[in-house]
């Protein structure tokens, strides 16, 4: 059987070995040394990793969960030994020796994508509209909405007031969402180093009483934890957050911080065919 070398990230040299399974059918993980830093590797069927082979296993939601849970897996027991940088799912090279000549010519960014990261940990922080306010009814122009209801006011003074009335609510809305956003996020930020915005979340995730308004991300130095929990007590007890729910996940692998900085070295350029 032919192997080849997977990569799920890379630490600085002289971490304690990793104790974790990797993917079926492969060899233990193990670290690789390259130079001054490490890479944590394991050696997996070259087979099972091909163009092909991800595509038709990537479209089974089971496997490509099961795919990715191992490799997060994997970063989690890396990243609690010692600073780590992951690299994205299903990063592969033919062998030992393709895999240091391409991470080596990058030592240089993943050196500095762990400075960045090392004592940090990530942090999720969402908010959402709490379901004690009504949302804003649709705007019923043009719509079969538009057409009075027998009991309703029929005047086109009164029809165009409730326009404008329901279009002012929206409006209002939105520009409390903005409100509680900007004070959400310029309170983490006291604690954290760095932040990224990532999409919302759709009514499908979050029910349609919990309209998702911010989906944050936070660098928050490990010693620095207690105060970002003291943070977010402070703003869930703000009156001017009244409507809102906040809710905070973590620490995890600061993957949106190290990650998004190896778009050049990640690749699968070796899985023999």
């Amino acid at each position: 059987m032919t192997y080849a070398t997977y990569v799920y990230a890379v630490r600085r040299t002289g971490g304690p070995e990793i104790h974790s399974p990797g993917h079926d059918g492969g060899g233990p993980v193990r670290l690789l040394p390259l130079g001054s830093l490490t890479a944590v590797v394991q050696d997996v069927p070259a087979a099972d990793f091909t163009e092909e082979a991800l595509r038709e296993r990537f479209t089974d939601h089971a496997d490509l969960e099961r795919c990715a849970r191992t490799h997060h897996r994997v970063v989690s027991a890396a990243a609690a030994g010692a600073a780590t940088v992951p690299l994205p799912l299903a990063t592969l090279y033919a062998n030992d020796v393709r895999t240091k000549v391409v991470l080596e010519e990058h030592a240089e960014r993943l050196s500095e994508a762990l400075h960045r990261v090392a004592g940090h940990v990530e942090w999720a922080v969402k908010v959402h509209r709490d379901g004690t306010l009504p949302l804003a009814e649709p705007d019923p122009a043009g719509s079969a909405q538009a057409v009075p209801a027998r009991n309703e006011p029929v005047s086109g003074r009164e029809y165009l007031a409730r326009v404008r009335e329901r279009r002012a609510g929206r409006e209002r809305q939105q520009e409390s969402a903005l409100d509680a956003v900007d004070l959400v996020d310029r309170v983490v930020r006291t604690v954290a180093v760095a932040a990224v915005r990532r999409p919302l979340h759709g009514v499908e995730l979050t029910g349609r009483e919990r309209p998702q308004v911010m989906n944050g991300a936070y660098l928050v130095p490990r010693d620095d934890e207690r105060l970002l929990a003291a943070a977010l007590d402070s703003l869930r007890g703000d009156p001017r957050l009244t409507g809102f729910a906040i809710e905070a996940s973590g620490p995890w692998v600061p993957y949106s911080f190290a990650s998004f900085a190896l778009t050049e070295v990640a690749g699968r350029d070796g899985a023999p065919a």
